[in-house]
């Protein structure tokens, strides 16, 4: 490989391995994580791989679940698959959004809520056979290219307009959540937590969470609740104790209990817990495409709460050393008290920034300028 990574490849996704024995899977994790940095020591090695077994967390770690079916049924099972697989062995997983082998009752519909779902997994990551279906734009062609598999679905349920809007609103959503997603992937790194987080982790004594397997908490403040029954207009979603806020309205609710959230195509229930601190960027065509747009810091009020923001350049080796801006948020929710300062014990420098500070149930914000000093705000 090292001819490849001379020339710039800096990825690879080896296939297959379904015969290795335990040992060997966790050493083709190993030569993969070495064996790039041997050639390349200053950048981060990443490969993505369909087998693993409990150590390869220790070299990376990311699996995809292999070829699965486009099926309803096989959504609904990549949520426990999801969850189990991030508790067992590694926090870096994901599916072949829509996947991988074509169904007849394969559609655009399945499509979107499988992408819904796949936003709030490690992996975002797209991919099957009649691969045109598996484009974010696909359903909304006259054709489906090439066939490579006798069980498509038929030309009729093409160029589905109302498909690709969904799909884009979701990729945005991705990208405007990255520095939340992307603290969330540090914390599975120091921490040992997965991303995808049985709801149980978060709130051990209810028994009830300790049963439920078809949604998950994103970090600890988002609670994701996938849809994957076929033309839906309700989701039946459980909520642990305490309160709860409704991503796309902003409705207030008490939890421990199952409520039923009215749905449609664009809608993936979300929920975010009171006292939760989520850090948005702006919609960005590619990570880390350069922006000047001011961070957005949403506080959802109603219980105290915390986040601690980690940033380092997602390339070098150098996080390895500490090299990496932390910053802490903290919400008094008795004083109204928003509270940022630099976390000690970092090397990178902090440097003046400009952030919107937004209450999202009382609709308002306030632009500040932080400049790497303690300070408190209010609404």
């Amino acid at each position: 490989h090292e001819p490849l990574v001379k020339m710039g490849v800096d990825a690879f996704w080896p296939d297959e391995g379904d015969w290795f024995n335990l040992y060997e899977r966790i050493k083709r994790h190993q030569l993969y994580y070495q064996g790039h940095l041997s050639t390349n020591p200053t950048l981060r090695p990443w490969s993505l791989q369909r087998n693993g077994y409990p150590g390869i967390a220790q070299w990376g770690g990311w699996v995809w679940s292999g070829d699965t079916e486009s099926s309803w049924k096989t959504l609904e099972a990549q949520i426990a698959v999801g969850i189990n697989y991030s508790l067992s062995i590694a926090p870096f997983w994901g599916s072949d959004i829509g996947g991988f082998y074509p169904a007849t009752d394969y559609s655009g519909e399945m499509y979107a809520r499988w992408h819904q779902f796949a936003a709030f997994n490690a992996s975002f990551r797209s991919h099957g056979r009649t691969w045109w279906l598996h484009l974010p734009w696909g359903w909304g062609l006259s054709s489906m290219g090439p066939k490579e598999n006798r069980n498509n679905p038929p030309e009729s349920v093409l160029n589905d307009q109302t498909i690709e809007p969904v799909i884009k609103q979701y990729n945005e959503l991705r990208y405007q959540l990255m520095p939340y997603t992307y603290t969330v992937a540090w914390q599975a790194r120091t921490n040992g937590l997965p991303m995808m987080r049985a709801l149980w982790l978060h709130y051990p004594k209810d028994i009830i969470a300790a049963g439920i397997r078809d949604e998950f908490l994103w970090g600890k403040d988002i609670l994701v609740a996938p849809v994957y029954e076929n033309k839906a207009t309700t989701r039946a979603v459980y909520l642990p104790e305490g309160t709860w806020y409704d991503w796309w309205t902003n409705e207030k609710l008490i939890g421990g209990k199952k409520i039923i959230k009215n749905i449609d195509l664009s809608v993936m229930p979300l929920y975010i817990k009171a006292g939760a601190i989520i850090p948005m960027d702006t919609i960005k065509q590619y990570a880390d495409e350069p922006t000047t747009a001011p961070l957005r810091i949403k506080v959802y009020t109603g219980a105290d709460g915390d986040f601690e923001l980690y940033e380092d350049d997602g390339i070098s080796q150098d996080y390895l050393k500490g090299v990496a801006q932390k910053t802490s948020f903290k919400w008094n929710n008795s004083n109204g008290i928003l509270t940022i300062e630099p976390v000690s014990k970092t090397t990178a420098k902090n440097q003046a920034r400009t952030m919107i500070i937004e209450w999202v149930i009382e609709k308002k914000t306030k632009k500040i300028i932080f400049n790497g000093s303690k300070m408190q705000v209010k609404p």
